[in-house]
């Protein structure tokens, strides 16, 4: 199927309320630019020198988000112009995005990214961590970084089950902050292989790249 065809067939399972951000790390711009031309406008990569050519070189109204960790050294090189950074997992990139976002005069939208999976390569803050940083005074005198929700990834692994706990229990801590923070409205999570699940579960941004763009090279 063509990116154009596995593009239509994945916004058929995904409801109205659900943001789908197509991944396009390591794929080439003729790739980006057919999904673009069917409608899709956010894209995901995770390597920012490789967003910032594609930004350079592709229609300007397309969003731009890093989904990938992010090292605090490359931040000031997308900082003219990501639209939402899924991956924040500590107060030092938090403070470095704030930093470099004050030099373009601009407000960067940030998901917090919680470690959900058993995995141990995974990063993110947990829940004891995630609501210090919250409660800290020197996160909310932030002006140049909006946290808009969380960003977690399931485990690898065929056991359903403990996907669909993962989300789920990252669903009761997103519900848990929204009552105190109007800003949270995304809830990121699912991938290609999971993000049915994570829909049920509560997902309001699912991460697709292979079921649109083919298998990673």
């Amino acid at each position: 199927m063509s990116i154009k065809e596995n593009l239509l067939a994945i916004n058929k399972t995904i409801p109205d309320t659900v943001t789908l951000v197509a991944v396009s790390k390591t794929k080439p711009m003729s790739y980006i630019q057919e999904a673009y031309d069917k409608g899709q406008r956010i894209f995901g990569e995770n390597r920012v020198q490789e967003m910032t050519e594609k930004w350079e070189n592709l229609p300007k109204d397309i969003e731009w988000h890093m989904i990938g960790h992010l090292q605090r050294n490359k931040v000031k090189y997308m900082a003219e112009y990501v639209s939402l950074v899924h991956g924040v997992d500590s107060p030092r990139l938090l403070a470095e995005i704030n930093k470099q976002a004050e030099k373009h005069n601009r407000i960067i939208s940030c998901l917090l990214q919680v470690h959900i999976a058993e995995e141990d390569t995974k990063f993110g803050f947990n829940e004891e961590e995630l609501l210090e940083l919250v409660d800290n005074e020197q996160f909310k005198a932030y002006k140049n970084v909006k946290i808009v929700g969380l960003m977690g990834m399931a485990t690898f692994t065929d056991n359903l089950e403990q996907v669909r706990k993962e989300f789920s229990g990252l669903k009761s801590l997103f519900t848990k902050l929204k009552s105190n923070y109007t800003d949270f409205t995304t809830l990121s999570m699912g991938m290609s292989g999971d993000y049915k699940i994570a829909i049920e579960e509560g997902s309001t941004m699912v991460r697709i790249g292979s079921s649109i763009f083919g298998s990673r090279n």
